[in-house]
Parts: C-alpha cells; structure tokens; sequence
C-alpha cells in the first residue's frame, strides 16, 4: 500500500502526517507512507485543499485533518 501526505508543510499537515504513521501502525497493515510538499506534484492530482491523503493513487481525504482512528477505516 502507498500512502501520501500532501500538504505545504504546515502544523496541520505535520499533523496529519504524524496521524497517519500512527494509524499505520496501529493497523498492522504494510504501507509506506510519503511526504509530498511540492506544489507542482499536488496540483498534478487535483487537490484545491490541503492537507490531503492520497491512498493507492486516490484521493481519500481533502482539507480535513484526520485523526488516527479515522484514518484507521479509510485503510481498512
């Protein structure tokens, strides 16, 4: 599983980011997760609103700061 973190760097995407290591762990599930702060990559997806949660190359989250437990069912 990929997972990717996008987002310009802010609190709130730290957050997300650091949110969505936890959930990996938590679920047990085998997933490398990436940072990615380039603005040219994420307009190249479409995103109008940050942070963002890209799964498997599509798009499960857009400008929410999730929590682990919510991200948890998006990877279940």
């Amino acid at each position: 599983m990929n997972i990717k973190v996008l987002g310009g760097g802010c609190r709130k995407c730290e957050t997300l980011l650091a949110n969505t290591k936890e959930a990996v762990k938590n679920t047990g599930v085998e997933a490398e997760v990436e940072y990615i702060t380039d603005f040219a990559v994420i307009a190249g997806y479409g995103i109008m609103s940050m942070p963002a949660i890209i799964v498997d190359e599509k798009i499960v989250s857009m400008g929410k700061v999730l929590n682990s437990s919510e991200i948890e069912k998006l990877l279940k």
